[in-house]
């Protein structure tokens, strides 16, 4: 009774399948953290791609991969192969030609000497002088036939690979009749014919010469155009005597006949018809051997696709995609591993799309809100951590507030946020069960039926948090921190304090508010100018917008005020600060002490001159000024906020 053997071993074709998908969840906490220490989003988002989730290959990978192919194939061999060839076999015609005339003894054998004697130093002129050469070794003409048979050959079957055999048996007008159509089928599409019959006509006649198996005009125009490319990148690749030479031996190859002109035009209608191919790039290639005109035009041929390829992998064009890029180039170029790591990393985008957390805008993708929601999430874990461990724990449970009852409901709308009104969304459902002459019990529940019910909102606090953009706060280290504390402060409001109004104002030479998206997105610039003054002004802009609330400014900075606006609206830089930018600055702090702001000021850094100038503005104002490192601005502030909270209540 046979056995049955088995043997276990590492698995060594592509990814591992029973490997786990990629964590989508922990893909946009690995981007989180990178904005939360400070680096660009759109970096993020992109190194995510282009590196690949932790443990995982990316395009980067994809994209070395692809180049170091294209270096191996310029080190393939030396593209003039074919001349040389042609001058090897030239040298053989001649010499076994020379023999046979040596072995006579006449006038017509010295004369023949002398002809050979006296032809041109250029193997293609050469050749050119000797079609009408009467030969006296048969060796010799075979030698000198085979060149140009052998040439021709390359030529065609180069741009048609299912001519081989055709051009074995020398029958040229077969292939003659299909150039014909194909140059008559690519006309007609030039034209914005519809080609659809006449492709399938012509692909029932002529099919055996194309075996790749076109399905339509397009792909037929695809396949023949690369192969063309390739075939005028390798004359441009050649120096000009040896671009002349390859000519001049194509010429006599392809001979008088319709062959010639004909490939021509078929060159011209691809041309036209697929432009936007690198047809006139040269390459440098270099190699212990000399490739045939077949091979090197192949060679070129493969670098143009992988030139094509390291452009799609790089995504650097606005609104790039990985469906951008051909899995099935990738497959035929770098294999099937390489194309699985594609597939699963286009997998990944989607998801990250699908379950709503990217999203795209013209420059690209972003984070979607419940991505930014996520961060924040983590940015005030983090913070209520470090509270947690040196002043207690403050992650508090009972969320404020959201607004009072009035009694009335209204129909749900995608992103309401109030309370359903349970009572009338069932009582809607069973009413439109019944008026349809269904039974009402069970209750289903259709998204019509929901309602809401009708809230007044009230905010307990006017918040305004002005945090410095200025080039100093990326160069120092503290821009990592900034953002962690405003997108925590944010999600805190906005889970845990409903009914606080927060607003976010980032300040350089001149201030903006922002959103937590475009918070988390910004990136520091060269710019120089710390414009607190026109902060200050677009606080009290916010807490005038909410008259019943308690106003609360914090400002996080690491320098003093060094720009201000003018009357036109423009902003003036100047270092040391002007007397009429710490004079424009200080009476915004003025209007806010007046309005019954308090003011709290976050400096970090020893800069003297801003010690001086917050050391002022708290005697001003009443409100207080904290130096905390830059690990701990989070926890000063998200701490010093709820403590205020505290206190009020």
């Amino acid at each position: 009774m046979s056995r049955n053997v088995f043997r276990y071993g590492a698995w060594r074709d592509g990814p591992d399948p029973l490997a786990p998908p990629y964590d989508v969840r922990a893909a946009v906490d690995e981007m989180g953290e990178r904005v939360l220490a400070g680096d660009s989003l759109r970096d993020a988002l992109r190194d995510l791609i282009r590196r690949g989730p932790r443990d995982g290959r990316g395009l980067d990978a994809l994209r070395e991969r692809a180049r170091r192919l294209r270096r191996d194939a310029l080190r393939r061999g030396n593209l003039d192969g074919a001349v040389t060839r042609a001058r090897q076999m030239l040298d053989q015609a001649l010499a076994a030609e020379r023999d046979a005339l040596a072995a006579r003894d006449d006038e017509a054998a010295r004369f023949n000497e002398a002809v050979l004697d006296s032809l041109p130093r250029s193997t293609s002129q050469a050749i050119s002088e000797l079609s009408s050469y009467e030969w006296a070794s048969e060796e010799a003409r075979a030698i000198y036939q085979q060149i140009l048979d052998g040439l021709r050959e390359e030529i065609v079957s180069q741009r048609f690979a299912g001519m081989r055999q055709a051009l074995q048996q020398g029958d040229m007008s077969e292939i003659s009749e299909m150039l014909g159509d194909l140059n008559e089928l690519l006309a007609r599409h030039a034209r914005g014919e519809d080609t659809g019959d006449a492709f399938r006509d012509f692909m029932a006649k002529h099919g055996r010469f194309f075996p790749d198996n076109p399905r339509n005009v397009d792909e037929l125009i695809d396949s023949l155009a690369r192969q063309a490319a390739a075939a005028e990148r390798l004359l441009r690749s050649l120096s000009p005597q040896q671009r002349e030479e390859l000519e001049r031996l194509m010429e006599q190859a392809l001979g008088d006949g319709p062959l010639r002109g004909q490939l021509a035009q078929l060159t011209d209608n691809l041309r036209g018809l697929r432009p936007n191919l690198n047809w006139g790039r040269g390459e440098r290639m270099r190699g212990p051997g000399d490739l045939g005109y077949g091979d090197a035009a192949s060679a070129l041929g493969e670098i143009a696709d992988l030139d094509e390829l390291i452009e799609q992998l790089d995504q650097d064009h606005p609104g790039a995609t990985l469906d951008d890029v051909d899995v099935e180039a990738v497959e035929r170029q770098l294999g099937r591993g390489a194309a699985d790591d594609l597939r699963r990393l286009r997998e990944l985008e989607r998801e990250l799309r699908r379950q709503g957390w990217v999203q795209r805008d013209a420059e690209g993708l972003t984070l979607a809100p419940k991505a930014l929601r996520r961060l924040g999430q983590t940015a005030l874990s983090k913070i209520f951590h470090d509270i947690a461990g040196k002043r207690g724990q403050h992650d508090m449970r009972d969320a404020g507030a959201a607004g009072d009852l009035i009694g009335s409901s209204r129909r749900w709308e995608f992103g309401d946020d109030q309370p359903l009104d349970v009572v009338r969304t069932i009582g809607n459902a069973v009413r439109r069960r019944a008026a349809g002459g269904i039974g009402t019990l069970p209750v289903r529940l259709a998204p019509d039926d929901f309602e809401v019910a009708e809230t007044e909102r009230r905010a307990s606090a006017a918040v305004a948090l002005c945090v410095d953009l200025s080039y100093s706060m990326f160069a120092d280290g503290r821009w990592g921190p900034m953002k962690q504390t405003a997108l925590a402060l944010s999600h805190l409001v906005a889970t845990k304090f409903p009914q606080d109004a927060l607003q976010i104002v980032g300040f350089g030479k001149y201030a903006q508010t922002l959103s937590q998206g475009e918070l988390a997105a910004i990136e520091p610039t060269i710019e120089k100018g710390t414009n607190l003054q026109h902060a200050l002004k677009l606080a009290g802009r916010h807490l005038r917008r909410h008259p019943g609330a308690e106003p609360v400014v914090l400002v996080v900075t690491d320098g003093e005020p060094t720009a201000h606006l003018e009357d036109d609206g423009e902003a003036v830089f100047w270092w040391p600060p002007l007397t009429e930018t710490i004079q424009a600055t200080v009476r915004e702090v003025d209007q806010l002490t007046r309005y019954g702001a308090t003011l709290n000021v976050f400096m970090l850094g020893e800069d003297p001159g801003l010690q001086r100038f917050v050391g002022a503005v708290a005697k001003r104002n009443g409100g207080r000024v904290f130096s905390p490192d830059a690990e701990d601005l989070g926890r000063y502030v998200i701490d010093d906020y709820v403590r205020a909270r505290r206190g009020r209540r």
